[in-house]
């Protein structure tokens, strides 16, 4: 049975914080707020808590999980930048973009994709999920709050809470969120292709990018 959190949007209280950190570190499996709409997050190194993760959303090893890190300098820790890639990443953060990139050796193997060697890194404009991330210590792993029935993104605490409490661990309310999630943007590719086009938009950027056709 999931715990219920309700944490301030904009002044999170950090006896909370500390709380939903310690679950997280503890293997738990959450949902919280973000920039855009809500996510579930589990520690990095947790391989059962990831394999929970996937099976809520219903997809394989293949499917990006994302990296939410605090802050620019971060993803230079997890993925590899070219100067071209570092000038379109720093337009978009923080914000409500996902960047697919090479990944580091600090990425496990079993959270990069399968065949692309890549990893999924965000920065979320959000001070709930940026209070977290300095508890923590370390990046959250993370997948946009949709679930395999086809149903549009979970936005509302109370109804995560109805769906998913016996699944999880704890879920944040700091109040209702976007119900659009980021904007993906590839670039382990040249040029770029839009993913899925979200929340971002990629003028933002200053790229033309096409999307996969």
């Amino acid at each position: 049975m999931a715990q219920f959190f309700q944490i301030h949007p904009t002044h999170p209280q950090p006896r909370l914080v500390r709380q939903a950190a310690s679950i997280l570190r503890a293997g738990g499996v959450i949902a919280y707020p973000t920039d855009s709409g809500y996510a579930l997050g589990c520690q990095i190194g947790n391989a059962e808590a990831v394999r929970r993760i996937r099976q809520i959303r219903g997809v394989d090893e293949g499917h990006h999980l994302t990296l939410v890190l605090r802050d620019l300098h971060e993803i230079g820790h997890f993925a590899r930048l070219d100067n071209w890639q570092f000038k379109i990443v720093r337009l978009g953060t923080p914000g409500h973009f996902t960047f697919l990139l090479p990944a580091t050796r600090e990425v496990p193997r079993r959270l990069q994709h399968p065949k692309r060697s890549t990893v999924g890194v965000r920065v979320p404009d959000h001070p709930v999920v940026q209070a977290l991330l300095s508890e923590l210590a370390e990046p959250i792993l993370s997948s946009t709050l949709i679930l395999p029935d086809g149903g549009p993104m979970l936005s509302e605490p109370e109804a995560i809470r109805e769906k998913l409490e016996r699944r999880l661990d704890l879920v944040i309310d700091a109040g209702p969120c976007a119900e659009e999630p980021t904007t993906v943007v590839d670039l382990a590719v040249d040029p770029p292709v839009i993913v899925r086009l979200g929340a971002g938009n990629p003028a933002r950027l200053g790229l033309a990018m096409a999307e996969p056709g």
